[in-house]
């Protein structure tokens, strides 16, 4: 329970009563663009959403998703689940990820702490290894902190260094790798002009290699440690620009999907296994896709695959991965100290709550939504319920993936009477949209659209409220574009299909039977963020938010 003394009480609000259940829906991966071919939420039969929309304006309105809104450092950095489920949990707006980075790196404190320190032990006589994703698409890393970081490294007595790179595609244009591996190689020439022996070890892409989450597949990380630890892998090369050059001939093959590669000397040896002594940094900021490696590195008793050897290193992640697992152990950036999110607040007085997702967002919608915190504030009050995802497909075969489901229980959840608040994320547009398969997106968002209709049917039929909304966009906009916003195409004339999240608003409703009378969005909130939705599903329930919470959205007007 929360800390000891301290007052969790809400003030009731004024004008709203308590007791009302609040069906709480997050689309994954939908915002707001302008209608086209490439919008599949337009495209796509979405007569629910659509009806919010057309419905009573003064219950429908875009909030921002991006940027500083959700604790990012710049306008330019489009939102991901992570920092969005925070936001919505958190009520307020913390600065996350890359903004922590940036800030330990820029006043030198990532040397001062913990993490380094220990890691540094191993400089003196071992090599310095560093793993994760070579891009500057500043989702999960960029390549900028990479070379900042090696090179105060450097300059703190590493003498050996070793980079494990993993090609992005994903956040980033297909293609780029080539260009983030040659910035890479020349600075590392520049560190071996003054006597630093720093090569690019390995490599892989993403999806392929290393980068797997919620235990999907274990054989991405397999086919990684085998790369970076062992130095095995079916390709060799003596440079990374040649090896990724060569291995994006290959059919079916794009950076995202690289198949694994060792650099090896003139006679034939790898450059850079990881081996006891050694130092290693996973340099990701974003934890989902590292908490799989992480465990491969860390953990002593370990079954997932057969390492074949376990190094005694020194391990640190940029940051750690799962507060509640304490991994890893040692981190070179502190997190950021989320408190007082509103599903403690609620829990407190007396919301009972039911949380459900499929595997692959299951951890949006209760750790992070509740500040990177795993388990539940109350056993008593709280039931949340995971549906495992499909696995060993990827979510463009089965779009519809496991949105009914997931509904169902939800609204079996609104029907028993058990609980206040029944919170849900339904992962379609988000995870069918990184697919780039726009046949398949446009199922997908049918799909979320379907499952909304089943909990808003539910909520009807126990005098609820309903509050429909999103993390960030992916499947309106699922192309490239120009300044001018028109399509961009490849040498072949082909469109250049967007697979990332975008910079767009997403969407929030609000309705249902319980909604009291007068109940509006204001209008002198105009920037309004999903930082927002915490104080207004508050006031939904009957309370007002703290006051250092970001402003409620809504407002009670007397008819």
């Amino acid at each position: 329970m929360g800390s000891s003394g301290f007052n969790w009480k809400l003030a009731d609000h004024p004008k709203l009563p308590k007791g009302k259940t609040v069906g709480l829906i997050v689309l994954d991966g939908w915002g707001e663009a302008n209608p086209d071919q490439y919008n599949c939420i337009h495209v796509a039969e979405t007569p629910v959403m659509d009806s919010f929309k057309k419905g009573a304006p003064e219950r429908w309105r875009l909030v921002r998703a991006h940027g500083t809104a959700v604790g990012l450092p710049t306008e330019d950095d489009m939102g991901n689940s992570e920092v969005g489920h925070n936001a919505l949990g958190a009520g307020r707006i913390f600065a996350q990820g890359a903004k922590l980075v940036d800030s330990a790196l820029e006043t030198g404190k990532i040397y001062e702490g913990e993490g380094f320190k220990y890691i540094k032990e191993s400089f003196p006589t071992n090599t310095f290894h560093l793993i994760g994703l070579l891009s500057d698409g500043g989702v999960h890393s960029r390549l900028d902190q990479l070379l900042l970081l090696i090179k105060g490294a450097s300059e703190r007595g590493a003498k050996r260094i070793r980079v494990h790179v993993l090609t992005d595609g994903r956040d980033v244009l297909d293609g780029s790798s080539v260009g983030f591996a040659e910035t890479l190689e020349n600075y590392l020439a520049q560190l071996r002009e003054k006597g630093v022996d720093a090569q690019i070890a390995s490599g892989g892409g993403r999806m392929y290699v290393t980068m797997d989450r919620y235990e999907n597949d274990w054989g991405v990380v397999k086919r990684g440690w085998d790369a970076q630890v062992l130095g095995e892998a079916p390709h060799k090369f003596r440079n990374a620009v040649e090896a990724i050059k060569t291995l994006r001939q290959e059919p079916n093959t794009s950076d995202q999907y690289l198949p694994p590669f060792v650099i090896v000397d003139e006679n034939g040896k790898p450059v850079g296994p990881i081996v006891d002594g050694d130092a290693v940094v996973t340099f990701n900021f974003r934890a989902d896709r590292m908490v799989m490696i992480a465990k491969a590195l860390e953990y002593a008793d370990f079954d997932k695959f057969d390492r074949v050897r376990f190094p005694k290193i020194r391990y640190a992640g940029m940051l750690q991965y799962d507060g509640e697992l304490k991994l890893p152990n040692k981190y070179l950036v502190e997190p950021p100290e989320i408190d007082r999110t509103s599903g403690e607040y609620l829990t407190y007085n007396g919301v009972r709550t039911f949380a459900c997702s499929e595997t692959v967002k299951f951890g949006h919608v209760t750790f992070f939504w509740n500040g990177n915190r795993s388990g539940y504030f109350n056993p008593q009050m709280e039931e949340y319920v995971e549906i495992p995802s499909d696995s060993g497909i990827t979510f463009n075969v089965q779009p519809k993936m496991k949105a009914v489901e997931i509904a169902e229980k939800a609204r079996d959840a609104i029907l028993s009477k058990k609980f206040e608040q029944v919170r849900v994320n339904l992962p379609n547009s988000d995870m069918v949209g990184h697919t780039g398969d726009i046949e398949a997106t446009v199922v997908a968002c049918k799909a979320a659209d379907e499952a909304v209709k089943i909990i808003i049917d539910a909520i009807e039929q126990v005098g609820g409220i309903y509050v429909v909304t999103a993390d960030h966009g992916n499947a309106e906009d699922m192309v490239k574009r120009n300044k001018k916003g028109q399509p961009l195409l490849d040498k072949n004339g082909n469109i250049q299909i967007l697979t990332s999240h975008t910079l767009q608003p997403v969407p929030i409703a609000i309705g249902g039977p319980g909604l009291a009378p007068g109940v509006q969005f204001r209008k002198d909130v105009p920037n309004g963020g999903l930082a927002n939705v915490a104080a207004t599903v508050m006031n939904l329930h009957g309370f007002e938010a703290p006051a250092d919470y970001e402003t409620t959205l809504i407002e009670v007007v007397d008819n």
